[in-house]
């Protein structure tokens, strides 16, 4: 690791500050192979502990985790011309194996499905064979000719994708509903990210989809970060697909389909949301490191009962489920590691030198404000533990008070342009219902809708763009 910390300041050019915490922190690097990214061991323990968080909440409510190929063919792709036509300008063909021409072309996963659901089609018949419930934590590409972004826009990512299907449409309702709360969850009370929750636009929505919901997040640049999606795709694929079940009325009927997604972009957000000019400022509950101990020797100091007071202090944090690093590295100065730790984000540091050992004490730093306390260490793996929910706590509340003041209610046109020239941010906004006004605002702003609330306020004007009567308030923002 380069031993210079971060150069840029994240108020002066955000988008160079992300990628050099993201570089520095050897969170992830630039691959080999254009518009591709190489997910480190940090940033991948990262997404793991999102893994892990995630299935205990899909396995608790009966889905199971399978793998399906990321080769499609073709016709699969095209059977919904929809679903094909949103997603063929970013496809990778694979037309090739080895020296043998392929019959038919095969799509390099953009997204799983028409793969699945042609598989649906074999594994349901009857009634009984309902619900299917199935999630896959795997890789996807779409062929991106914009520029490459560290997690937000790479030509190959991580996501999961659950898929399901239903004998009723009120099933495949709470479905979409109950994944878009749990990953509200996931969210707001791990990754310390508040999000606003809706429907997307009809413009906006999943290619294919009856409707879209979506968890929409605010970066501190006024961009907004699309953070997950759960899709209701009605009976539209189970048509294209032929998936039909014998209901215990003995009739036939076609299914109701879900699906539902969240990528490594999770952890760009993270990272844009809650770092610093120092690094990477990381939630206790998805940091790979909680808690780093530092033994801080001096000359003509016991330097062994440091080490061993730390080594001791460390255990006691282990024996609590803590994630803990003793650096007891001989070749690097205190100061260089309390830099180091502080670039990677660690939530807690520990400091012990021989005035602690002599008081019997241990001296704690948090990473979110820069405070330092002494706790007497027969106290500290309690002290840690209670400030570790402390910082999980002040993370979220920190970023619920920016996303709060980043949202803007306007009344006219004049106003949008002017809130989103100076501040960006959500534009809260009444609108007509129409595309057409829909889509000039993003061609003269570039901000798009991004939810429509569940919870529908009062509508307090006329369509911000036509001035003709309002049926709806939605949200507007540019966006990644």
């Amino acid at each position: 690791m380069s031993d210079t910390g971060v150069t840029v300041k994240k108020s002066e050019d955000f988008s160079e500050w992300y990628t050099e915490v993201i570089l520095k922190s050897e969170l992830a690097d630039y691959a080999p192979v254009k518009g591709c990214m190489i997910i480190r061991e940090d940033a991948y323990a990262m997404w793991e502990k999102i893994q892990e968080i995630f299935n205990k909440k899909i396995r608790a409510t009966g889905h199971r985790n399978v793998y399906f190929p990321m080769f499609i063919p073709e016709g699969f792709l095209k059977k919904e011309s929809e679903h094909f036509a949103g997603f063929v300008p970013e496809v990778a063909w694979i037309t090739q194996g080895g020296d043998t021409p392929l019959e038919e072309k095969l799509a390099v996963r953009p997204t799983s499905e028409t793969i699945m659901y042609a598989t649906f089609a074999k594994w349901i018949r009857s009634w009984r064979d309902l619900p299917v419930k199935i999630n896959q934590w795997c890789n996807i590409v779409r062929w991106e000719t914009k520029a490459t972004k560290l997690f937000l826009r790479t030509r190959e990512f991580l996501w999961q994708e659950g898929h399901t299907a239903h004998a009723t449409s009120e099933e495949a309702e709470k479905e979409v509903m109950d994944i878009l709360q749990e990953y509200k969850d996931v969210m707001e009370s791990y990754l310390a990210i508040p999000v606003l929750i809706g429907v997307k636009s009809d413009s906006e929505k999943f290619a294919g989809a009856h409707y879209t919901t979506a968890l929409e997040a605010m970066m501190p640049d006024g961009k907004a970060l699309q953070m997950g999606t759960s899709h209701n795709l009605g009976q539209n694929f189970a048509h294209v697909f032929d998936i039909k079940f014998i209901g215990e009325d003995e009739k036939e009927h076609y299914v109701w389909q879900t699906s539902w997604g969240i990528t490594t972009r999770l952890i760009g957000a993270v990272v844009m949301v809650h770092g610093d000019d120092k690094g990477l400022v990381l939630p206790p509950k998805v940091a790979p490191v909680q808690v780093v101990i530092v033994p801080i020797p001096y000359k003509g100091a016991d330097s062994t009962a440091i080490t061993a007071k730390a080594k001791e202090t460390a255990a006691k944090l282990k024996a609590k489920n803590l994630s803990v690093v003793v650096d007891d590295r001989e070749e690097y100065t205190p100061g260089w590691k309390f830099n180091q730790w502080e670039l990677k984000g660690v939530p807690v540091r520990i400091e012990i030198g021989p005035r602690d050992l002599k008081q019997q004490q241990v001296t704690v730093a948090r990473r979110d404000t820069y405070q330092k306390t002494t706790v007497k260490e027969d106290e500290a793996a309690d002290a840690v533990e209670k400030l570790l929910e402390e910082i999980q706590s002040n993370l979220y509340n920190r970023a619920k008070k920016a996303l709060d003041e980043k949202i803007t209610p306007v009344q006219n046109y004049s106003e949008f342009a002017d809130a989103l020239k100076e501040k960006g941010g959500f534009i809260k906004a009444s609108w007509c219902g129409n595309p057409e006004c829909e889509s000039k605002i993003k061609d003269e702003t570039g901000a798009t809708i991004r939810v429509l609330p569940f919870q529908q306020e009062s509508i307090a004007a006329n369509c911000v763009y036509c001035g003709q009567q309002a049926k709806k308030t939605v949200y507007f923002a540019r966006s990644y």
